[in-house]
Formats: C-alpha cells, sequence, structure tokens
C-alpha cells in the first residue's frame, strides 16, 4: 500500500495486453458537430447489460464530443454491435481476468489516449446515463477558469423517479451530495487527463468505491474537486424491487469498508465515520440489547428507542423536501445500515481469505 502509483500502472501496462480492441471510423455526423462542442475533451463510457439505457447513452454524448470510447464488461444482450455504431472506438475488456468498473475506466482511458486526439480533459460517465446537453462544454469551461481543479461533476438525477420507491430514493440521494468543493466524486466527472495520469488512474482491483479512492490521492497530490449545481447526467437505475436496493446498499457497506483499510488512518480519514455508522447501527446497537436481555430482561429492549428517535433526526434533515420524502429517506438510510454491515463483513472476510471478490450487481 506504500506505493499506489506502482500498482494502479495496471492500465499504463500489463493490463494493455488484456482487452479486444474494435476501432472504428469516425462518424459523418460526429464530424459535422465538431464545432458545435469542445474538441478538447473526450469520453469514456463504460457498460455491462445495459440494452436501450446504453443506446441512449451514447447518442446523448456524441451530440457533444468528438473521440467517445465505449468500454464493454461481458455483455451479452448485443450492447457491442449497438455501440459500434455510435461510438468511435469499442473495447471489450478480457473476462479471463476479473473485471472491475474502475478497470474498465483505465483500459477506456488508455484507448483515448492511443487515440491521437488534442484531448486535455477525460469525462467518465456510466452507460446507464444520458448526458444533459451542454454539460461537457459547462465543465470544460470551469476547468479552463480553475486549474488547480483536477475533476469537475454536476447534478445527475433519477430519470423515473416515479417508477418506484426505490428509484426516489435513488434519486433523492443524488440530490442530497453538497455542491461546491467536495473530497470526492461519482462516476460521472469531467478530468484533467494531466491529473489522472500524475496518480496512475483508478485502482483497478477496487469492485465498487473506485471514485472516491482516487480522488484521495489527487486531494493528496495537490488537486481539488467541484461540484456544480449544473443538470449532467439522467441515471435510470431501473430498481424495482427490495432485493436490489438490499444489494446496492450491501455494495455500499463494502465500499466504506475498503475504502477505511486503505486511507483510513489520520488525517485522511476515508470514510471511517461511515463504517462506524453501519457497525453501530447494523450490529452494536441489536447485539448489546440482546446480550442485556438476560440481565435486564424486557428494560434492556429501552435501547431500541434509539432507532426512531434516530428517525426522527434524520427525516428533519432536509427541510426542502416534502414531508413524505423525508421519511422515505429516512427509514431508507436507518434501514440500509443493516446492509452496509453485511458488505463490511464480506470485505473483512475477503480480506482475511485474501480473495478478490466479484461484483456485488444490483441489476
Amino acid at each position: 500500500m506504500n506505493n499506489l502509483t506502482e500498482e494502479l500502472g495496471c492500465w499504463m501496462g500489463s493490463e494493455q495486453g488484456n482487452r479486444t480492441e474494435v476501432a472504428l471510423p469516425a462518424m459523418n455526423a460526429l464530424d459535422n458537430l465538431a464545432s458545435q462542442h469542445p474538441s478538447d475533451v473526450g469520453v469514456v463510457v463504460i457498460g455491462r447489460n445495459e440494452g436501450e439505457r446504453l443506446v441512449r447513452s451514447l447518442e446523448s454524448v456524441r451530440r457533444q464530443a468528438d473521440c467517445v470510447v465505449y468500454v464493454d464488461s461481458g455483455s451479452t444482450d448485443g450492447s457491442v454491435a449497438a455501440a459500434q455504431e455510435l461510438a468511435n472506438a469499442v473495447v471489450e475488456l478480457d473476462m479471463r481476468i476479473p473485471f472491475t468498473a474502475a478497470r474498465a475506466r483505465n483500459e477506456g482511458f488508455q484507448r483515448l489516449l492511443e487515440a491521437g486526439h488534442d484531448t486535455r480533459y477525460v469525462f467518465f460517465v456510466d452507460g446507464d446515463c444520458e448526458v444533459v446537453d451542454g454539460w461537457l462544454r459547462t465543465a470544460v469551461q470551469f476547468l479552463d477558469a480553475h486549474p488547480d481543479y483536477s475533476v469537475v461533476w454536476g447534478r445527475r438525477r433519477e430519470k423515473f423517479p416515479e417508477r418506484s420507491i426505490y428509484n426516489r430514493l435513488c434519486d433523492m440521494e443524488w440530490q442530497d451530495y453538497p455542491l461546491g468543493e467536495t473530497s470526492a466524486c461519482g462516476g460521472d466527472a469531467v478530468a484533467r487527463i494531466e491529473a489522472i495520469r500524475q496518480v496512475g488512474g483508478f485502482r483497478a482491483d477496487l469492485i465498487c468505491g473506485e471514485e472516491p479512492e482516487m480522488c484521495v490521492r489527487l486531494r493528496k497530490a495537490g488537486w481539488r474537486i467541484y461540484h456544480l449545481e449544473t443538470p449532467m447526467t439522467l441515471h435510470d437505475a431501473a430498481m424495482y424491487r427490495f432485493g436490489q436496493w438490499w444489494k446496492r446498499a450491501v455494495r455500499a457497506g463494502y465500499a466504506f469498508a475498503q475504502g477505511a483499510a486503505l486511507h483510513g488512518a489520520p488525517p485522511e480519514r476515508h470514510a471511517v465515520r461511515e463504517t462506524w455508522r453501519a457497525w453501530i447501527w447494523g450490529l452494536a446497537l441489536p447485539l448489546a440489547t440482546l446480550c442485556l436481555v438476560p440481565l435486564l430482561g424486557r428494560w434492556a429492549l429501552l435501547l431500541l428507542i434509539a432507532y426512531p428517535v434516530q428517525l426522527v433526526r434524520l427525516s428533519a434533515l432536509r427541510p426542502r423536501r416534502s414531508a413524505r420524502d423525508n421519511w422515505l429517506r429516512a427509514a431508507a438510510l436507518l434501514l440500509g445500515r443493516f446492509p452496509e454491515m453485511l458488505g463490511q463483513l464480506k470485505f473483512h472476510v475477503d480480506r482475511f481469505r485474501r480473495v478478490q471478490s466479484g461484483l456485488i450487481e444490483y441489476k
């Protein structure tokens, strides 16, 4: 762990030969639009079995950029064929090697560099997101005007929040991210190529939480990160079952534990608060109640009053939302501590066994 840059050299060396690449000629439509959008930003789109969501994503971004690279992680739904019609280049990951979103972004970034375009910035975006018209121009203008910032990101919103409470919860989650200078960014963000190369890209072995982990290293290198209020992407979570929401929370817990293991020491204390929060509410409090029942009888159950008290506290954090949404968000945050705790347990078991965990996918 003492030299993360060396460990992160996969996209510069060993992984370069572990992908299947399909280079495509530039499309006339892109050539005709070249004068209408910034030419110094390239785009890396990653996806796995996103279907029509990927088509909408690529169509939205090719209107705004000259060079679009799509990286596919073993799709079986025809995503590669669809991307070959819409992207400038398609990279198919070698599935004999454990794949992650971080590895996909690194290989897409490398392919973008190999394309030879005069790009100074790269926009990483997930294949289930549509890019809002004008976002890339806004992002480039911000980075041009602020040379000490390495990453800028904007507002992500859910495209169909009305279709399920889980989609609605995602939309509220996106709204809760603080604006202004931040310590991390999400999966959709525009970054300086210079800065990404300086820190060695994403850590390819992380199955989740790779964006905030890289942001830790960017900030240690002296770079800053900014979150604009400008609309950036429309996300299609497509979550319609409780099991999907639960698995997504398990993945979040895994990311917190992994982040704390890597950068939890002072002064960074990365993900430490989130880690302890899950342990306290997801395990310590119910376990303490159970242990005290033989000693105190029913009085031990008074400890559980902490849950409704916490629910009321959380529901009051966002007064600008409706009361219904505040209670829904609060209940999800509190209930989510349990799958987050399970995700952390999974990380520590994997770490003890020294095995690489597979992806925790909710779709």
